[in-house]
């Protein structure tokens, strides 16, 4: 039996990526005033330049049923059933959107919550796609991917709180505090909702070396085959990755893959955000 491996653009893969692990997605999208645009047709420079120019955040929409439909019955013509990982339910209504095209096609789409964003999305994705690989009926893998989604642990720190005040999540004293006396707040995904974490202070490269220093040793037995190292865009890029890579080469990860949140992600977190994501058993 095929099986197709699925989800939204917000998995944060790169297109290398979602080939070599046969992932396929459809795209969320990103408004930009007057103008909509499918997540992964615009850079995040040009969204940010937006944000910059207009003082206004981009708005974001979920896939809706038509696309779904659609997506699905592409799949289908080359694959016996697909199992579609979303975004978190308490985020969108992406999952919403997707159970009710899935009933369209009775035992030919499986649709799992997977609680979290982003590349923590992409775990459970990879999953899926290992036991598929392994031979498991589609029964088998959607209950084990389920029991997993648990154990992904995702979290991101974030350079200034700019982008969460413009999208109501902070106070405007929260912000002004916090990027007077340059703290960097934690998000932690927990229950399927972003939740405040710890908060860093300091020059961001400090700031992001103490934050994996603190992920690591608060979820501390990871599944080291696979972490990722996601972001939207950073300012020094080749010398924070440089050190978080070497932070998780120590900690032992077999594999370390770097990508950047596409439009959706970026639209809620802004630039100079960056996450570690891997399974804690």
């Amino acid at each position: 039996m095929k099986i197709a491996i699925s989800a939204e653009s917000t998995i944060d893969l790169t297109k290398e990526l979602l080939e070599k692990f046969d992932i396929h997605t459809v795209p969320f999208s990103v408004v930009l005033g007057a103008e909509s645009k499918f997540d992964g047709e615009l850079s995040n420079q040009e969204l940010f330049n937006y944000v910059k120019e207009t003082n206004q955040l981009p708005k974001t929409s979920a896939v809706n049923q038509f696309q779904y439909e659609e997506h699905f019955k592409a799949l289908l013509n080359n694959y016996d059933v697909v199992i579609h990982i979303t975004l978190s339910s308490e985020m969108s209504s992406a999952y919403r959107n997707a159970v009710t095209v899935a009933e369209q096609f009775k035992d030919k789409v499986f649709v799992i919550d997977s609680r979290s964003l982003s590349t923590g999305i992409a775990l459970l994705a990879l999953h899926a796609r290992k036991l598929a690989d392994q031979g498991l009926n589609v029964d088998a893998i959607v209950e084990q991917v389920k029991e997993r989604i648990p154990h992904v642990q995702a979290s991101f720190v974030i350079h200034n709180l700019d982008y969460l005040y413009k999208g109501g999540r902070c106070s405007k004293l929260a912000m002004f505090g916090a990027n007077l006396f340059h703290i960097c707040p934690q998000i932690v995904v927990s229950e399927g909702k972003m939740d405040a974490g710890k908060k860093f202070r300091g020059k961001y490269f400090n700031v992001v070396s103490q934050y994996v220093d603190e992920t690591l040793n608060e979820f501390n037995n990871p599944d080291l085959d696979t972490v990722f190292i996601t972001f939207p865009s950073l300012e020094n890029e080749n010398e924070i990755v440089s050190m978080v890579k070497d932070k998780l080469t120590k900690r032992g990860f077999k594999n370390i893959y770097v990508t950047h949140a596409g439009g959706t992600i970026a639209s809620h977190c802004g630039p100079d955000t960056v996450g570690v994501l891997y399974f804690n058993n």
